[in-house]
C-alpha cells in the first residue's frame, strides 16, 4: 500500500494550477444519464473518484471517450471527456459499486427521470458522519416517486406519465439532495420549486450545465431554485469550475510553510469566507485575473476562530486543513464543526505530530505549539488526509502518511504540484 513521505523543507514558491472541482465533476458526470446525446466535460480532474464513477455509469450504459488535448495543455491541465448514454441498459446500481463512493447514489435522480425507475444500493463513502438519505427520498417523493427500501436497496418508481413538478422545502440544506432534485426535476412534467436549496458553487455549475443541455432552471445560487420541466435534454459542452477546496488547501499549505505561490485559475469568489479567515493569520491574499496569489514572508501565524457553515460560509471540507494551520499559530484558535458530527478524526493523528488540540462536542480548541515533529500517521478521510500533509510541511524530520488512497480520491497530482513549488514530498510503495 502506498504512503506519502513529507519533510519540512522551508518556503513554497512558484505556481500551482488548480484542477476542476471534484464536487462538481461527479454530479456533472451523472447528469449524462439524462440525455442520449454526448455530454462533453472539460477541465475534468484525474481522480480515483472520477475513475470509479466511470465504472458505475458504464453499468447503466454510459460510454465515455477522452478527447484530444487542446493547444497549451500540460500534464496538470484537466482532461476533456465525452459521456454518452445512448440508452439506459440497467437501472440497478449494485452495492459493490455504490459502496465505494457516496456520490454514486445520486444516479437515482436521472435514472428515475429518464427511465422511470431505479434500484440503488444504500451509499458508502467517507466515514464522517451518518449523512442520511431521507432528504433524497422525501424530495423525490414530492415529485411523485414511489420509494421503498428493501435488503439494502432503495427502489424508486415514477408515476405513470413520469415525475411531476412540485414545491419542496428542504428541512436542512443538502448539496447532494439539491443536485439530485435538480436533475430529476429537469425532466419532470410541470414546474418544480426547491426551497432552502443549497447555494454552493458546485450546484450552480451543475445547473448551468443542465441549462446548456436544454433545461430551464433559474434561481440557482440562491435559496429558491425554479425548474420548468422539459420533455428531453440534448448534448452540450461544459467546463468544470475550479476546485475551491483544492484552492483553499494549497493556500493553507503556503500559509503554513511560508513563501509566495500563485494558485493559477483559482476564483476568490468561490471561497471568500475561507480566504478572509486565512488573512487573519497574517497571510497575504491577492486575487487577480490569473488566479489567487498567497504570500507569507516571515512572521508568525496569528490564531483563528471559525465555524463551518453552508455556502457562502466557511466550507466543512476545509476545516481539517485550517485546523492544521492553527497548530502552529501563536495563541489559541477555536473551530466549530456545524455540518458533520464526526469530522474531527484527524485530531488524534495531528496530536501524534505534537499538536495541542482538545475537543468538546463539535468544538475544537487548538493551542499553537513552537514545533511539530514528524511521525507515522494514518489518513482517516479525504480532507483530513491533507491536514497531515500541511502539518508535515513544517514538522521536523519525516512525516509518513499511510492510507493515501483517500488523497487520491480528491487531489489531482498532489505530490507533483507540491514538489513543483519546493516541497520535499514523495510517494513510496510498500514492498
Amino acid at each position: 500500500m502506498d504512503k506519502i513521505v513529507i519533510r519540512g523543507n522551508g518556503e513554497l514558491n512558484g505556481v500551482i494550477p488548480i484542477s476542476g472541482a471534484k464536487n462538481a465533476a461527479l454530479p456533472l458526470m451523472i447528469a449524462s444519464l439524462l440525455t442520449s446525446e454526448p455530454l462533453t466535460l472539460g477541465n475534468m480532474p484525474r481522480l480515483a473518484d472520477v475513475e470509479a464513477l466511470k465504472s458505475i455509469l458504464s453499468n447503466h450504459g454510459v460510454d465515455y471517450q477522452v478527447k484530444g488535448k487542446r493547444a497549451g495543455d500540460t500534464g496538470m491541465t484537466g482532461q476533456r471527456i465525452a459521456f454518452q448514454a445512448s440508452q439506459i441498459v440497467d437501472t440497478t446500481a449494485p452495492y459493490e459499486l455504490v459502496r465505494k463512493m457516496r456520490a454514486s447514489f445520486w444516479v437515482i435522480g436521472p435514472l428515475l427521470a429518464r427511465a422511470g425507475q431505479a434500484c440503488v444500493s444504500l451509499p458508502g463513502g467517507c466515514a464522517i458522519g451518518t449523512r442520511p438519505i431521507d432528504l433524497f427520498i422525501e424530495s423525490l417523493q414530492a415529485l411523485g416517486a414511489t420509494i421503498d427500501i428493501d435488503a439494502g436497496y432503495v427502489n424508486a418508481k415514477a408515476p405513470s406519465g413520469g415525475l411531476k413538478g412540485a414545491t419542496y422545502r428542504f428541512p436542512k440544506v443538502s448539496v447532494g439532495a439539491t443536485h439530485v432534485m435538480l436533475m430529476a426535476a429537469s425532466l419532470a412534467d410541470g414546474t418544480t420549486v426547491i426551497e432552502n436549496a443549497a447555494r454552493e458553487p458546485e450546484v450552480v455549475d451543475v445547473a448551468n450545465c443542465l441549462n446548456a443541455m436544454g433545461a430551464k432552471i433559474s434561481g440557482h445560487g440562491t435559496t429558491t431554485i425554479v425548474i420548468e420541466g422539459v420533455t428531453s435534454l440534448h448534448g452540450a459542452s461544459h467546463d468544470v469550475l475550479p476546485d475551491r477546496i483544492e484552492t483553499g488547501t494549497f493556500a493553507a499549505c503556503v500559509a503554513m510553510a511560508g513563501g509566495d505561490v500563485l494558485l493559477q485559475n483559482a476564483r476568490a469568489g468561490l471561497l471568500q469566507e475561507a480566504l478572509d479567515v486565512l488573512e487573519k493569520t497574517g497571510t497575504e491574499v491577492e486575487a487577480g485575473n490569473d488566479g489567487i496569489r498567497i504570500r507569507r514572508k516571515g512572521g508568525s501565524l496569528a490564531p483563528i476562530d471559525f465555524s463551518t457553515e453552508p455556502f457562502p460560509g466557511f466550507p466543512t471540507d476545509l476545516q481539517a486543513q485550517f485546523m492544521a494551520l492553527a497548530t502552529r499559530a501563536e495563541g489559541v484558535s477555536h473551530v466549530t464543526e456545524n455540518i458533520f458530527e464526526n469530522r474531527f478524526m484527524h485530531v488524534q493523528e495531528l496530536a501524534r505530530l505534537g499538536a495541542n488540540i482538545s475537543i468538546e462536542g463539535q468544538k475544537a480548541t487548538i493551542t499553537g505549539v513552537d514545533r511539530l515533529s514528524g511521525a507515522p500517521v494514518m489518513a482517516t478521510d479525504l480532507r483530513a488526509s491533507m491536514s497531515l500533509i500541511i502539518a508535515g510541511l513544517v514538522a521536523d524530520g519525516d512525516t509518513e502518511v499511510s492510507r493515501v488512497y483517500h488523497l487520491d480520491r480528491g487531489f489531482e497530482l498532489l505530490e507533483d504540484k507540491l514538489s513543483a513549488v519546493g516541497a520535499d514530498i514523495r510517494r513510496e510503495t510498500a514492498g
